[in-house]
């Protein structure tokens, strides 16, 4: 079933939601309570012995790389780990990947590519799938391909597969990397050629298309599994073994997806109801599917429902400074928020009252989810984060009620903060644990490094240009791309294509950071790239899919919706 056989089918949802009239400057909520009344359908298999198979099959997949790395495969072991990454498997085989690319990595560092050499596609994965996975691998592995200072070889548009290739692995360039710039350039020109002129068959076709509106390195690989699961068996010399214990986990981990978003949707229609905000968005089904997005595995439920939650919570918070407060009553709120104490309730506006209350309830509530030894300390700094988040929301609604348009410098100490990207990343990893993430990986993440500034600044930048294409609430804060025109003296349009480069740039630069970071940060660092490619999907082409949740409606049916066989 295709992703608008999905939404068709559901043309109900929504019929249950709050009239708009009462919904303040956001619309209604397109889900009502649609995940409480659905019932999914039941599993093809026993569940039971679904996790068996499943076992078996994870077995014989190991045995895949203790295969290829008795025979010296890299090519073989390579297209295998990619197939697991976008058949959204790896999460099993997370050691075995790293052993097994570590030595890849080895023994490459000779450029002793044996059988790859001279097979674009293969040197492009090879190039790809490293530097995603934190190691540094030159530029100078695609000079076989290129005619010296000319550029890439003109008969290099006879290879629509290794074009593509090509072309998301020039997405994961650091700053500077001209070669991979026309790389970029190079394969994008043959592919809308190719798909302009109907040359590319099926998959080939979708997965061009795919990458030419969002680059693989920057797809969110849940939807990158949704699509990849029906094209994968259609592929030459596909794995039938991989294929069955994607199928099998899709459903298994999809089962309890759906459990999960059911009891939140309760959650939140109580606290939304008890809240009594009609101006704040009614918002949960697309902040849970946000979270699904960067930990979609079952061992991570945990995680999606606290990060949900908070998501939600400071969504609560965001709107009322926004759209509803007076200045007055902003800095009631924040003060309130600095005391962290039930009874401040009192000196607040009556409207405010239970929203304080709620808030400071939930929060406190994280504390059972975390290891016993890390409570106090960890609890101390989600109290500060969240002050921290108030205070630059207050910041905000001053410079908005000023009519004071901030410097992008400005913007940088204040707004990007405000994205609440750096704090629910922290969370996330808290909430994690050390099993799971080290110590010196929260460390880092607690003192907002580039990289993480890099992922606050593309989602505060990506969201101003939806906002600026759009039109912004009337009392929003002037946005970076207005920020731009005044420091510049642009238009829109030029402020608009600055900042679009402004976003590849900090994009090159989350690249940089995981490659320069040891292999000890990458489970942190991978879960930060995760969360910023749920940014290319909420902000695409100018869309808002927390703001106008028919922005996404198709592609969150399709997510949590379309079947599966197994």
């Amino acid at each position: 079933m295709s992703a608008s056989k999905v939404a068709d089918a559901n043309q109900g949802i929504g019929e249950t939601t709050v009239p708009a009239a009462v919904c303040g400057p956001f619309e209604p909520c397109v889900w009502g309570d649609f995940f409480v009344a659905y019932t999914p359908p039941p599993l093809q298999r026993p569940e039971e012995w679904m996790r068996g198979r499943v076992e078996q099959l994870k077995w014989e997949v190991r045995r895949m790389f203790q295969a290829g790395n008795a025979m010296d495969l890299p090519d073989d072991t390579v297209t295998l780990v990619d197939a697991l990454e976008r058949l959204g498997v790896d999460n099993h085989f997370r050691e075995e990947i790293d052993v097994a690319l570590s030595r890849i990595h080895g023994d490459g560092e000779d450029d002793t590519d044996v059988g790859s050499s001279h097979n674009l596609h293969a040197v492009a994965l090879r190039f790809c799938l490293l530097r995603q996975h934190g190691f540094w691998v030159p530029t100078d592995v695609f000079d076989k391909f290129r005619d010296g200072m000319r550029g890439f070889n003109a008969e290099l548009r006879h290879n629509p597969r290794g074009l593509l290739t090509l072309y998301n692995a020039a997405h994961m360039a650091v700053p500077g990397e001209a070669v991979l710039d026309d790389a970029m350039a190079f394969a994008r020109r043959h592919l809308e050629a190719d798909a302009a002129r109907g040359k590319l068959r099926s998959p080939l076709a979708e997965q061009v298309c795919r990458a030419l509106e969002t680059p693989g390195p920057r797809f969110m690989r849940r939807l990158e599994t949704m699509h990849y699961i029906t094209e994968y068996e259609r592929e030459e010399g596909h794995n039938a073994t991989v294929l069955e214990l994607a199928r099998l986990d899709l459903n298994l981990v999809r089962s309890l997806h759906l459990k999960e978003l059911r009891s939140l949707t309760l959650w939140w229609r109580n606290l939304y109801n008890d809240v009594k905000l009609p101006y704040a968005r009614d918002r949960i089904v697309e902040p849970y599917f946000y979270a699904c997005g960067i930990f979609h595995e079952e061992e991570n439920s945990h995680i999606r429902i606290v990060f949900t939650k908070v998501f939600v919570l400071l969504g609560l918070m965001d709107d009322t400074y926004d759209v509803h407060a007076t200045l007055e009553e902003c800095q009631m709120l924040n003060e309130a928020i600095q005391r962290w104490d039930e009874t401040a309730a009192t000196s607040l506006p009556k409207y405010m009252r239970m929203l304080y209350i709620k808030t400071l309830r939930n929060i406190n509530g994280i504390e059972d989810i975390l290891e016993p030894f890390e409570k106090y300390r960890m609890m101390a700094y989600i109290q500060k984060q969240y002050k921290l988040q108030s205070n630059n929301y207050l910041q905000e609604a001053k410079w908005s009620n000023g009519k004071h348009i901030p410097s992008l410098k400005e913007h940088a100490d204040v707004t990007l903060m405000s994205t609440g990207l750096p704090f629910l990343f922290s969370l996330a990893l808290m909430a994690a644990g050390q099993v799971v993430v080290t110590k010196e990986s929260l460390e880092w993440a607690l003192s907002v490094p580039t990289m993480v500034r890099a992922s606050g600044e593309i989602g505060r930048l990506l969201n101003d240009i939806s906002s600026y294409k759009r039109g912004k609430n009337k009392n929003d804060v002037a946005s970076t791309v207005e920020s731009y025109m005044k420091e510049h003296g642009a238009t829109g349009e030029e402020a608009m294509a600055a900042i679009k480069t402004m976003v590849e740039q900090a994009w090159r630069r989350i690249n940089g950071a995981c490659m320069e970071l040891g292999r000890t940060m990458q489970p942190a660092l991978q879960w930060l790239v995760a969360m910023t490619r749920m940014l290319e999907v909420f902000y695409l082409h100018g869309r808002d899919g927390l703001t106008y949740g028919y922005d996404i409606k198709e592609i969150v049916a399709f997510l949590f919706l379309k079947q599966v066989p197994v």
